[in-house]
């Protein structure tokens, strides 16, 4: 699984003083809720389901050589859909399909699902690497990546950027230990529902940091905000 994508932002309006694109330039739309969760998701289900049926059918590894092949034609796809859409790629979700196409392409050419089963310890070890390496040189990479969609006050995105690196080393080591000591079956599963539902558990434990350091919306007159009250909870923040 790729490392969760940031939020889009949203599409800037003239009407509230953004800037709008220049003329002459193609804006890209956001991907609408369901669209994200396709181009997120979706060539981790198709790996999933392939896999399964393949091996029903065919065998074991048959079943792992159809599921990396269509997972590796998924990832190029949807990929391929979100530029079509939003004009750019996320940079850590072409970090992560370019890992899958050279693993993927390992695994196919070799014979040998090591390769396929090393990705999510490369992609979430890499995005950690770099979200605490960036904290050593004080620097939050975890804010440029969530563009407009999150804003953090400067010790919430420390927080924010400290916890998601963590967990990325986390969940490398946690896939590391899962590939040795499971069969690829068991290993799929831990990679497809494990890891979906630890990142899901993380987001939701993230709500009360984001309600505390979310800044309060330009021209409320006060540091307080819309429901930052004394001793109030604060802004429900945006979803992540």
């Amino acid at each position: 699984m790729a490392p969760p994508s940031p939020p889009s932002p949203p599409e800037s309006d003239p009407r509230d003083g953004s800037a709008a694109p220049p003329a002459g330039t193609a804006a890209g739309s956001a991907l609408r809720p369901r669209a994200r969760l396709a181009v997120d998701f979706g060539p981790l289900a198709i790996f999933f389901v392939t896999y399964f049926v393949g091996r029903k059918v065919a065998g074991e590894r048959p079943g792992v050589m159809w599921g990396t092949g269509l997972f590796v034609l998924a990832t190029t796809v949807a990929l391929a859909y979100a530029y079509r859409v939003e004009r750019k790629v996320q940079p850590m979700a072409l970090v992560t399909g370019a890992i899958v196409l050279v693993l993927g392409g390992l695994t196919l050419y070799l014979n040998d699902e090591t390769f396929i089963q090393v990705k999510p310890t490369l992609a979430s070890g890499l995005m950690g690497g770099l979200l605490l390496g960036g904290l050593l040189l004080g620097r939050s990479l975890l804010q440029p990546l969530m563009g407009t969609a999150l804003d953090l006050d400067e010790e919430g995105w420390r927080k924010l950027t400290l916890r998601w690196g963590l967990f990325f080393l986390g969940i490398a080591a946690l896939n590391e230990v899962a590939r040795r000591q499971l069969d690829f079956s068991a290993w799929l599963t831990f990679k497809t529902v494990g890891i979906i539902g630890l990142t899901f558990v993380f987001l939701l434990t993230q709500a009360p940091l984001l309600q505390k350091h979310t800044r309060p919306p330009e021209g409320t007159g006060s540091d307080e905000g819309p429901g930052r009250g004394p001793g109030g909870d604060g802004p429900t923040p945006p979803a992540s």
